[in-house]
Formats: C-alpha cells, structure tokens, sequence
C-alpha cells in the first residue's frame, strides 16, 4: 500500500522533496538597462537597473517619472550638457532605501561633471526687488514663482547625487547637485545626499518645501544655500562636511527684501576639516553667513572646524556666524528675525557672531543666539545610502 502511495505522489507533483528549494531556486530577475534622453511626456516607471542618462532630460507637466529603490543612473560629461530637469507640474519620484538607495551619478567621477537634478514647482518666490517671479539661471532660463504654496512636485527618499554643478548652455552659474525653483510644501525631500559636486549641495530660490535628513559632502561652493524668500519650515537633520575645498557652510540670504517670513531648520551639523580651502582662496570661511536681509530660525546647531585660512600674506578669520552687510544687522538680527539656538562650537576662531567688516557692529539680542554644549546637531544612521567607494560620509 506505502508503494503505491509513494508512486501516486510522484505521478500528481504532491511528492516533496525537502532539497527542492536548492535545486530550483527562485529565478533572480536582472537589473534593467536603457537610455534616459530627451523629453519625457508619458508616466514612466523605471524599474529596478543601470540607466545612463543623456542630454538635458526634461519631465514634462501632468507626467510622473519613477525610479524603483536600488537603481543607478550614469551620466558621461562627454556626452555633452546633461541634467535631470522636471517642469512645473511634473513628478519625480524616487522610491529608494536606506540599503537600496536611488544613485544618480557621473562616470568619471569628477565634480562639476553634469548638472544633478532641478526641480521647478508653483510655490511662491519673491526676488530682488520684491517681484513674484524670475528667471532660472541654470541655463534653462524657465520663469519660476508660483500662487500654490503647497504645490507637489513628486517624491524624492534616499536619493544621492554625485559631481554635479556643471554649467548648462549660457547658464549664469553652475548647477548645484539639487537646485529647487519655488518648489512647494506638498513634495518630499527626505534622505538625500549631494555628493562632491562643483556648486553648492543644495540651493532653493523660493519656495515652502521642507528638507528632511540631507548630507551635503564635499561640495566646492556652499553646503546648503537659497535666496528668493525660501520658507520651508519643517527643515530638520542637515549635516555638512566639508573637505578638500569648500565655502560656507550655509549662505543665507532673501534677495534685499526684509521678510516677515523666515525658514526654520533644527538639528545641524556643520563640519570643516582640517586643510579645507574655500574656493577662490578668499573669506569664504564661515559656517553660517547671513546677507541681503537673510534671516531665519535655526536650533541645536554642531559647528566643528571653522578656523584660519592663511593665503598669501593674508589670514581670513573663520566665524560661526558672520553677518555680511548693514541692512542685515539693522533688520534682521537687531529685531530678532534671526535666531541661533543651543549652538555648539568647536575649533573655530570667532565663536560669537560678528561682521564681515569693522563697520558692522554685531550684537544679537538676549535669547536669540543660545550657546550650549549639551547641543548635538544632526542625528543620521549610517548605511548604503550614506556611504560612497565603501566610506561612510558620516565622520
């Protein structure tokens, strides 16, 4: 009877063998490959693979693109002018992991080697001389400045951008490795990496989005800067290290217009190591400097390394915090629209907030620049997404 069992089993597939899992295993499908170019005017989804990106690719409005967790898109500088371009009332979404993180990087490993990734959004801007809108200067030469303050311009999670800040075409400046024009409240920034890049790591010209956990490393410009009356208030967890060259840790300003209005970020870390140089060898060696009437809300603040830079016959003195013009101190730190609170700070030479030059007489009122060393900056976990070549970013 056992026999016949056993036979009837083999004969209907009910027989299981308890090696079969090691001798068919489950297919593992293989990363996808393709070229990214042009403009996209359709939803695409990218699945999980190796892309190359070339030209200046443009997400058009009413499109949604995605990248699936884990896949990495190359770009080559000799292709020409590259960047990843989304137009207002289009979506990026990158849908990465902290162990699978979305890689957009460029394959000689250069800084300033592509254009990294902007955004334009319908959020509201306000540009010098009080005006709603301008005029990109990435090269695109887009008109940014919107009436949505919540505006959605996609979704962008453990996401890192590598050698960017290239210039495109006749572009005033170079690119940064994120650049977000007006980009409004309803889009998600979280997780993100700007990796050795030629620009600043971040830079926002207006807009009310909010950036949650970024890592700005090794770029030769400003770790995190913006004009045009950006707003985001729900900033928090920015570390920055800079190495090799570098300026300030983060530049601040509001293009001249005395806002009643400020960004709030918490939880910073700002760090300069040891034989980093500002760019041009110039003063560029604070870690927060405020100008064209910047202001904003800033707290439980790491600064670590801003010191003295020696060029030639002259020293330039590294400042926690420097103001840089009267208009400045008269209206944004005398009436406390500037704030700096549970502040840290360590191998810097000027600890206390002072101006750019002797004619600007630097006095924050009580409560409004809080030293305290119980601060303890940004609070990140390490992990793929952090890590570059096999080196954690986090030092």
């Amino acid at each position: 009877m056992k026999t016949k069992l056993f036979a009837l089993a083999l004969a209907t597939g009910l027989f299981l063998n308890s090696c079969s899992s090691s001798d068919d295993p489950t297919p593992v499908t293989p990363p996808a490959t393709g070229e990214i170019s042009g403009t996209i005017t359709a939803n695409k989804t990218y699945a999980y693979g190796n892309y190359t990106l070339k030209g200046i690719v443009k997400i058009n409005a009413g499109v949604t693109v995605t990248f699936d967790a884990g896949s990495t898109i190359t770009i080559d500088k000799a292709t020409g002018d590259n960047a990843l371009v989304v137009l207002k009332g289009g979506k990026l979404i990158t849908n990465g992991t902290a162990d699978k993180p979305v890689v957009f990087t460029e394959k000689s490993k250069l800084p300033g080697s592509w254009g990294g990734i902007i955004v334009y959004g319908d959020a509201p801007a306000k540009v010098a001389g009080g005006g709603t809108t301008g005029t990109s200067e990435d090269g695109n030469k887009i008109s940014y400045g919107g009436t949505n303050a919540t505006d959605n311009s996609g979704s962008l999670v453990y996401t890192r951008v590598e050698y960017a800040g290239s210039k495109l075409a006749d572009g005033e400046k170079e690119n940064n490795g994120f650049t977000f024009y007006s980009v409004g409240s309803g889009t998600i920034l979280d997780h993100l990496v700007s990796y050795k890049g030629a620009d600043d790591g971040y830079e926002f010209f207006g807009g009310t989005v909010s950036l949650t956990n970024a890592i700005s490393y090794g770029n030769t410009d400003d770790s995190f800067d913006w004009q045009d009356g950006w707003q985001g208030q729900a900033n928090t967890n920015w570390y920055a290290y800079q190495t090799g060259k570098g300026n300030y840790g983060m530049e601040i300003e509001a293009s001249l217009n005395d806002n009643a209005f400020f960004p709030k970020v918490s939880n910073i870390t700002l760090k300069r190591e040891a034989g980093n140089v500002p760019e041009a060898n110039d003063n560029q060696v604070d870690a927060f400097q405020f100008k064209r009437e910047g202001n904003g809300e800033y707290s439980n603040i790491i600064i670590d390394g801003y010191g003295n830079f020696t060029f030639g016959a002259n020293t330039f003195k590294g400042s926690a915090v420097s103001i840089l013009d009267a208009a400045t101190n008269d209206h944004q730190v005398k009436t406390s629209k500037i704030k700096l609170l549970n502040v840290k700070i360590t191998n810097t030479t000027n600890v206390l907030p002072i101006g750019a030059t002797d004619a600007i007489v630097v006095a924050f009122p009580a409560g409004t620049f809080v030293q305290s060393a119980a601060a303890t900056g940004a609070s990140l976990n390490a992990g793929a997404w952090a890590t570059v070549d096999g080196v954690s970013l986090l030092k």
